[in-house]
């Protein structure tokens, strides 16, 4: 007896089903962590802008840019294992300083 088009639905269907919620789980958990990792990035910023503001020691500095590009590039990395590779909005979007993208090899 051959396969109806009804047939085949039904079956991808069974084979499919199972995954959803699982796939529904693992999207909610990328988005949280990129939600997570754009916080972090904001957080590093605004401190670096805020020491800017009122500046104090050159080597305070020195470590609040290193702690700027470390949280930068856990973010990118989230965001390239999540499929999105083009950081060039994300840059412009968070004003990340170009000494921050130096520190990440960014040219």
């Amino acid at each position: 007896m051959p396969l109806t088009a009804l047939d085949i639905a039904e079956l991808r269907q069974r084979l499919t089903s199972g995954f959803g919620s699982i796939e529904n789980e693992v999207l909610g958990e990328k988005a949280s962590s990129l939600g997570h990792h754009g916080r972090q990035v904001e957080n590093a910023i605004a401190a670096l802008h805020a020491f800017d503001a009122s500046p104090g020691a050159p080597e305070a500095r020195l470590a609040l840019v290193r702690t700027v590009a470390h949280e930068v590039w856990k973010f990118f990395v989230q965001r390239e294992m999540c499929g999105l590779r083009d950081q060039k909005e994300v840059i412009r979007i968070y004003r990340i300083p170009n000494e921050v993208l130096a520190r990440l090899g960014a040219m």
